[in-house]
């Protein structure tokens, strides 16, 4: 299995591995089941998902808990799923994987670890835990996926 949430998704998270007890929750995603069935990095990652997605910064929590595979889902293979959503590399491990990653991706000014295709709808960053991925950085990446308009017309 190499998928967790709707398809298409608004914003596919792709990481190098599944979460433990994978096939036991993917017929009804959610937060709580990942976390359940993992240790503490999988609920940073969900908790990462969740701060980049949901459509109001500050109410992170309810959407992890309430909306998150709704709206997102994470992928384990190294290939962009087709639809109209963000894909969001994470870690420069991963992206190494993506041996046909067919991007244009540019750093942000702000911080160079971060870079983003508008076109293609890509996001790299960093690997989704809270070293790697401070509220700073999540701050830069909210604002360009909001200056891409990826949060218009998104409630929960």
């Amino acid at each position: 299995m190499d998928y967790l949430g709707p398809v298409p998704a608004r914003l596919v998270l792709y990481l190098p591995h599944r979460p433990e007890g994978l096939v036991s929750f993917a017929h009804a995603p959610s937060a709580q089941a990942v976390i359940a069935a993992n240790s503490n990095h999988w609920r940073k990652i969900v908790t990462l998902l969740a701060k980049v997605a949901c459509p109001v910064a500050e109410d992170w929590r309810s959407f992890r808990d309430d909306h998150l595979f709704a709206q997102t889902a994470l992928c384990f293979s190294p290939t962009l799923k087709t639809g109209g959503g963000w894909h969001w590399v994470a870690g420069q491990a991963n992206l190494q994987r993506f041996t046909s990653l067919d991007q244009d991706a540019r750093g942000l000014p702000e911080d160079g670890d971060i870079a983003v295709d508008c076109a293609r709808r890509v996001l790299l960053s960093p690997y989704p835990d809270y070293r790697q991925l401070s509220n700073q950085r999540v701050s830069l990446i909210r604002d360009v996926l909001a200056q891409a308009g990826f949060y218009d017309g998104l409630g929960c």
